[in-house]
């Protein structure tokens, strides 16, 4: 197996030439023609990651956020950043990130955040010739702004949300994995009285009649995709050696107190 192959399946799922301007999903470590024995998947590409890649003999890795953003001036490790690319160049892991490209896909992040709270009629919050950010969908019921908030945290298994002043009916929910505050006015237009995402600031809290806003988490609302990436590369190559970090559950580096 070689590096492309891989890169090849996950672009098919979520083709690189969707992602933002901004982004920098894609190969960002190693070449195409490198061998790769080995996959271990991840959301952020942390040194503590590399490390469980060469521990488990995996020379490939691929997680949802790049770990480089922006262009480095100089690599000196004593940062998360510098030390995973020094780790990852030492030990010839290849590695790879879908970020917005997986965002864009109804199959993707959104998507999975709808299915999770089991929405019917689920379509793109912006759809851009088949791709776009976001999602929106029916909830099973109409429920009240209370009830939905209990819903929501039961469904995404969360202690806390941070929401908005509470409307009396909600039926169409959007949402945007991620940091989605810039997302809320497309919410609205699709004529959701609640939207979900991640990272909101203080002042779109101000919501007007009929529209709440509900803060879920950044890590919580986009995790599922890891293991939506793993399944896309399993469904490929079935016998080959694929893995989720034994230490998902824990790398959110927010904590809760």
């Amino acid at each position: 197996m070689k590096v492309k192959d891989i890169v090849e399946a996950l672009e098919q799922f979520a083709p690189l030439s969707i992602q933002e301007g901004w982004d920098n999903s894609g190969l960002c470590i190693g070449a195409p023609a490198d061998e790769v024995h080995g996959v271990l998947l991840g959301f952020d590409c942390t040194p503590e990651l590399i490390d469980e890649a060469v521990e488990k003999g995996c020379d490939m890795v691929v997680t949802h956020h790049p770990l480089i953003f922006h262009g480095l001036k100089r690599i000196q490790g004593g940062d998360p950043v510098t030390d995973a690319v020094i780790k990852a160049v030492r030990a010839g892991v290849a590695v790879y990130a879908a970020h917005t490209t997986a965002d864009k896909v109804i199959a993707g992040v959104s998507g999975a955040m709808a299915r999770r709270l089991g929405l019917s009629d689920i379509a793109l919050m912006e759809d851009e010739g088949g791709y776009g950010l976001g999602a929106v969908g029916t909830l099973p019921h109409p429920m009240t702004g209370e009830e939905a908030i209990a819903y929501v945290k039961e469904k995404f298994g969360l202690k806390v949300v941070r929401a908005s002043k509470p409307v009396a009916r909600v039926e169409k929910v959007a949402m945007c994995g991620g940091a989605g505050g810039s997302e809320i006015g497309a919410a609205r237009a699709t004529g959701a009285q609640l939207y979900i995402s991640g990272d909101i600031s203080y002042h779109n809290f101000f919501t007007p009649e009929g529209f709440m806003v509900l803060d879920i988490g950044h890590f919580e609302s986009e995790v599922d995709i890891v293991e939506i990436l793993c399944k896309v590369i399993r469904e490929k190559f079935p016998t080959f050696a694929v893995r989720i970090s034994d230490n998902l559950g824990r790398s959110n580096p927010v904590r809760y107190y």
